[in-house]
């Protein structure tokens, strides 16, 4: 399989990462925001409270957006993913470390309901493995800050993560880029291949989730004018 040729880079979709521990909680910002919202990530703390629950009534009030159920499958992939999918979900995600015999039942899945399937990436990269992910059917990829790296201080986007993004890009993959992103982060993706940027704290824990929302989204619209 070749890797995909460099076409013209379009602007990232905005996604909120609902990860509260309960409905209300999650419900309250979004409503707030949705006008600026592309994506609404289902998030796996949300998930393991409320269970499917939650994929169900966002789907209901909000039934042209895309929604990820992010359970971050790691082996029993086609009975979740069918769960997730039936529940009204767009996309499931699957760990990194999960076999590539679970990604390929996920995708299956996936393609029998019209979804797509996205994988985590952890802290280690290996390209051959994601090529497989490529060639399996999986449609996105997610490049992510730890979040207790993240809280601690120790990690920051580098050079090496552009890098990533980049050569996951030309394997044919859409890239989500998240782990704390906020409006100063987003100007150093500035010309990468970024297809996702995903916001949860910044958005959910906001006075204004609607302010909050717009004014990540007017950034992406500078750094990626069309």
């Amino acid at each position: 399989m070749t890797e995909a040729t460099e076409t013209k880079l379009q602007r990232p979709r905005l996604q909120i990462a609902l990860d509260t521990t309960d409905m209300p909680s999650a419900l309250r910002p979004l409503n707030k925001a949705i006008s600026q919202i592309d994506v609404i990530e289902c998030g796996t703390i949300l998930i393991i409270a409320e269970g499917l629950k939650a994929v169900r009534e966002i789907r209901a009030l909000y039934p042209d957006k895309t929604i990820l159920a992010d359970v971050r499958i790691a082996e029993a992939g086609a009975l979740i993913a069918r769960n997730c999918f039936e529940a009204g979900a767009n996309w499931v995600s699957v760990v990194a470390g999960a076999s590539l015999t679970t990604v390929e039942q996920v995708v299956k899945v996936a393609d029998e309901f019209g979804g797509e399937v996205q994988i985590e990436l952890g802290e280690d990269y290996d390209a051959d493995k994601a090529r497989k992910w490529k060639e399996l059917g999986a449609k996105h990829v997610i490049v992510h800050r730890s979040r207790d790296a993240e809280v601690a201080g120790t990690l920051k986007w580098g050079p090496n993560d552009i890098e990533r993004i980049k050569e996951l890009h030309a394997m044919g993959f859409t890239v989500t880029v998240t782990g704390g992103v906020n409006v100063k982060d987003i100007p150093f993706f500035q010309g990468a291949p970024v297809g996702v940027i995903i916001s949860g704290r910044g958005i959910v824990k906001a006075e204004d989730p609607l302010a909050a929302a717009t004014e990540l989204k007017n950034t992406i619209n500078e750094v990626w004018p069309e």
